[in-house]
Parts: C-alpha cells; structure tokens; sequence
C-alpha cells in the first residue's frame, strides 16, 4: 500500500520578517525537486509569548520553522532537545517538531563555512588555517562564526568590536590561544597581515552607518567576506576588490544555512546553484 505523504508546512520567524528571503529560498527548492509543500513568513511580536504561538504551529501540523531575531533566544528556551552548537551558543535558528518535541538547532555558523569553502576551496589548506582571521562585531551572527572558526582549527582570530566588553563576552567561543581582542580604535592592527577579514557588524548597510577601515594591511592573498547583502555589495566589498583579493558577500551564507533546514524537513539535501544565487539577486535589485 503506497503511503501519502503529506504537504509540509515551514516557514520563517522573526519581528519583522517581511523582508525574508528564505520564502524564495525554500520555494526554489520545493519546485525544483518536486515537493509538497510551501514555506511562509511567520511574524511573531515580541510582545506576545514566544512558546504559545510555537505550539500553536505544533498544533497546526508545521513541521518546523527558521528562527531569525530576536527570537533566537527564546527559540533556544522553548526546544526539548538543542544540538551541541545551539547549545554552546544559546541560540536557535532551525526549528523541527518531531514526535511532540521540539528539537532546536543552528545552522548559521555551518552557512558561513560550508560557503567559505565552496568559494574559496583553492585557499583551504593548513597554511590557510594558520593565516590571522579578524573578525569585526559581536553580535548573535559574530558568536556563530567565532564558534566555527575555532571549531575549524584557525590557529589565531582577532575580535574587534565598538563595545569592548561585548567582545570580552564572547571569545569563550574560542579557546584562549586562538582569540585575541583588539579595541575599535585599533581595527587597522587587528587586520595586519590577516588573510581573512569577516565583517558581522551592521556598518555598511544600506540607510546605515559606513564601515571606516582601510584594508592596506591585509595580506595580498587575504579574503574579505561582509556577511550584508544590502547592499550586494557594500564599500568594504568594493575596497577589496580594488587591491583584487576575493571578496565574497552575505547572500552565500544566507543559502547555505538553508541547507541543513530543508534537508531536515523534507529529507532532500538540496544544492546550492548559481541559478538560486542569480535569482535572489534579482529579487534584491528589484526592491
């Protein structure tokens, strides 16, 4: 007797949510491998209590839902079960509902990497891993990325922040060999021969605050990553590309933390293409 599957209900929360992208994501890929399904905004107030609106899902047949701020925290408080990383960084941003629980997990650290990589394979070697990252801001995306640079063996990060102590909360991450603070003042020094510059802060967004730093003391084969992608190309980006290091934008990272969601949901392990990162960037300009 065939079994009927049925249709799963996703979707994404947060306060706002209306400027997601992930509805597009995970849509591209329902249709693409033939699926029965649909992804949705999810907007949550903060006002309202996080865990009754989550059982209510429950209720409806969701089968989960991703987790954006500032509901990562309380995400975090209301899972039954958290994998290691959710665990060490106390945040959530994949939720599934499996047998009456609700299993938390986060895949934005795993989005950077597993993008690092697929763009960057000709530098991920030993050597490259020994090479100084500095790593600007401290925030819940900065936490994720710390953690899995230390997971992956880079031998020295520099934390640099507006708010020293905010960076001081956070380079447990790290072990202490591997993380050192630098002051804002000092973010010139902080990227000294560095070969990977990562820029979690919000500077350099579109209606924002520019990022004031000069990229003279990178090393010539360095790698500038800046995780905004409003706009696609920000002046950090365009700076790296005028000394013609590799710059890579945040959209990368937004797809590939999608991966492991999908794949828990639907259990289709869908692939990252430039047809996916082309439409998205379509749908950007026409904003």
């Amino acid at each position: 007797m065939t079994t009927i599957r049925k249709p799963v209900s996703v979707g994404i929360i947060g306060w706002p949510v209306s400027h997601s992208r992930s509805p597009l994501i995970h849509n591209y890929w329902i249709a693409k491998y033939g699926l029965s399904g649909n992804y949705s905004r999810l907007p949550i107030d903060p006002a309202d209590n996080f865990e009754t609106k989550i059982r209510d899902l429950v209720d409806r047949d969701f089968q989960g839902a991703n987790v954006t701020i500032p509901h990562k925290e309380a995400a975090f408080a209301v899972s039954d079960e958290l994998d290691s990383m959710a665990q060490k960084l106390g945040a959530v941003n994949l939720l599934s509902f499996e047998a009456g629980k609700i299993i938390g997990r986060n895949t934005d650290g795993y989005g950077f990497m597993a993008h690092l990589e697929a763009a960057a394979s000709r530098y991920f070697n030993s050597d490259f891993k020994r090479k100084t990252v500095c790593l600007l801001g401290a925030g819940g995306a900065t936490r994720a990325i710390l953690a899995a640079l230390a997971d992956h063996g880079f031998e020295l990060i520099h934390l640099c922040n507006r708010t020293r102590a905010r960076a001081e909360e956070i380079a447990h991450l790290g072990a202490p060999s591997q993380v050192k603070i630098f002051d804002w003042e000092h973010r010139d020094l902080a990227l000294e021969d560095a070969g990977l510059l990562i820029n979690t802060t919000s500077l350099g967004m579109a209606g924002g605050l520019a990022l004031d730093i000069c990229l003279k003391g990178l090393s010539d084969d360095a790698i500038v990553y800046d995780i905004i992608y409003t706009p696609l190309e920000t002046d950090l980006l365009k700076q790296a590309k005028a000394r013609e290091l590799l710059a890579l934008d945040g959209l990368g990272m937004l797809l590939h933390q999608a991966v492991p969601s999908f794949e828990v949901w639907f259990g289709v392990r869908p692939d990252v293409t430039s047809d996916l990162y082309d439409l998205l960037v379509a749908d950007l300009v026409g904003v």
